[in-house]
């Protein structure tokens, strides 16, 4: 399996483009549930090009966005270097370089199933502060529910690649469980959608790791089904990508 630091390199300007940001309702999550304030230090580990990260800077908070890809990386530097409160920093879940309990939070988007999760556990415990938060946040879109949803869903499992082994799905409650520890922790959902023209699909198609690129085995004939399918479903040629948010929050004990 490619190296997960490695497998949206070709992929960024699909990625910034196309998917999906997080609702707000997760900041207000926060500011209920664990206390988040403006001037909350936040580490946003695997940081990717910084969707979870402006949401946080919008705020006000002061964020460290550690990313190991360079292309991710720099991505997320050129959109939000006008924050003064943004900091970019070349690291990893199992070793970020901040100083020892330097944030209130640790916030993961999209990217805690790429871990090691005992050696993340142990890096997290180290750089917060006491009574600190480890939040956990997916855009899950959702595989059925209308026609248009079945049938994408129906594309992926017939072109993508490695994609039933890297679903972010197969992290349960036993797996959180047992990375949260005894002291538990608390999830939410909230709904969240995206409308598509036909590039837009493409692209959102095409920002997935999973899916083979240009020049690669099935590009064309997955692109070919994928007009097929957005002629077949498109209402006023859009059709709907809807997603749950889910969010969990705990501290490590």
């Amino acid at each position: 399996m490619l190296d997960p630091t490695l497998r949206f390199s070709s992929r960024v300007d699909n990625y910034v483009k196309y998917r999906p940001r997080y609702p707000r309702a997760v900041l207000a999550a926060l500011q209920d549930g664990c206390q988040l304030t403006a001037v909350s230090p936040i580490a946003d580990i695997g940081s990717g090009t910084g969707f979870l990260t402006e949401l946080f800077l919008q705020n006000g908070n002061p964020v460290y966005a550690i990313e190991p890809n360079a292309e991710m990386r720099a991505a997320g530097e050129r959109l939000l270097a006008h924050y003064p409160n943004f900091h970019s920093i070349s690291g990893r879940a199992e070793a970020t370089t901040l100083p020892d309990q330097g944030v209130d939070f640790v916030v993961v988007g999209q990217a805690f199933h790429w871990f090691d999760q005992a050696a993340s556990r142990r890096e997290f415990g180290r750089i917060l502060r006491l009574g600190g938060w480890v939040v956990l946040v997916w855009n899950e879109r959702r595989a059925a529910g209308t026609p248009f949803l079945t049938a994408y869903e129906q594309l992926l499992q017939r072109y993508a690649t490695d994609y039933n082994q890297i679903n972010h799905t197969q992290i349960g409650d036993a797996e959180l469980n047992a990375f949260y520890g005894p002291g538990g922790f608390t999830s939410q959902q909230f709904d969240y959608r995206q409308q598509f023209d036909y590039e837009g699909l493409q692209g959102r198609l095409l920002s997935s790791s999973y899916t083979p690129e240009a020049g690669q085995p099935n590009h064309e004939p997955m692109l070919a089904d994928l007009r097929q399918l957005f002629a077949a479903h498109a209402v006023n040629g859009r059709v709907n990508f809807d997603y749950v948010t889910t969010l969990y929050y705990g501290r490590l004990t």
